[in-house]
């Protein structure tokens, strides 16, 4: 909603302002859709150059992001740590118990509980892979610790292509904007012997070419590309808190230290409080019982 909020925004300062101080929208509207297919137009093709289709596919998709704010809420985190929490209890009471979960969580009357956790295949393969590590006794917590960090950092890296696409079309399109206007300029030679008021109109639509590449630049596609790089690296705090919690359990700490843990490395605006957490794990308890 807010980002709806922002460009509504944009458009209302930049154009009202333009409006308020006198200026026609005549010039504008005549060569905007020539300007546009000049400038949108190549700007998509290089973006189309630059990206194979998964990228283009990846980078569209995460356009949503910008209006849809990050996948993972404040009642998501709660639910992932109530979830380790139960892995975690099962695991120590029961080590051959949790393999049935680890190796088939579609099947799981665990991970069932979790829908939206369920639904994430990165999420899933985190923890089932870590757990599973640990009961094949590869449970050294300082190189589970780097090889999920090596692994959280290359799905960060592909994450943000959809962020790096837009920046570099965002980059370029100033520069094509100034292509456009000089086409326009190009025209308006051609019409040297024509008198002012009509050369002025022809110059007012090439200079229609600078403002739209600028505008798009920095008023829209640069803030899309900067929102979208925000929101993956607030959903990367969803699997670092995997992480977190999963090598806290092999250093053999309290299971509810473990839990705690994750808690204190939860983002502020998402992290539920200690008494709510307490709650929600008595209710998994008292359903396990």
């Amino acid at each position: 909603m807010i980002g709806i909020v922002g460009i509504i925004v944009i458009f209302a300062m930049v154009f009202g302002g333009y409006l308020a101080a006198g200026g026609k929208m005549g010039i504008i509207i005549k060569a905007l859709p020539f300007e546009f297919m000049m400038i949108g137009g190549a700007a998509v093709g290089a973006f189309l150059i630059s990206n194979d289709m998964s990228g283009v596919k990846h980078t569209l998709k995460d356009v949503g992001k910008v209006f849809k704010g990050p996948k993972w809420k404040h009642d998501d985190f709660k639910d992932l740590l109530c979830l380790l929490f139960e892995l975690i209890r099962l695991a120590r009471q029961n080590p051959v118990g949790i393999e049935e979960h680890i190796e088939a969580p579609e099947e799981s009357s665990i991970f069932s509980k979790y829908t939206k956790i369920l639904g994430d295949k990165e999420a899933i393969a985190l923890i089932c892979d870590t757990m599973r590590s640990a009961s094949m006794n590869y449970d050294d917590p300082h190189q589970v610790e780097e090889v999920l960090e090596k692994r959280m950092e290359a799905n960060l890296h592909h994450a943000m292509h959809s962020s790096h696409a837009l920046q570099t079309m965002a980059d370029g399109l100033p520069a094509l904007g100034i292509v456009a206007a000089v086409l326009g300029v190009i025209k308006t030679m051609a019409s040297i012997d024509q008198p002012p008021e009509v050369l002025g109109k022809l110059i007012g639509g090439a200079l229609v070419g600078t403002f739209l590449g600028v505008f798009l630049a920095y008023g829209l596609v640069g803030p899309f590309a900067a929102k979208v790089k925000t929101v993956t690296e607030e959903e990367a705090h969803f699997y670092q808190l995997i992480r977190e919690v999963l090598v806290a359990n092999l250093h053999n700490h309290a299971t509810n230290i473990c839990i705690e843990v994750g808690r204190q490395n939860t983002p502020s605006h998402c992290r539920p409080s200690f008494s709510e957490l307490e709650e929600s794990l008595k209710a998994v308890k008292q359903a396990a019982a």
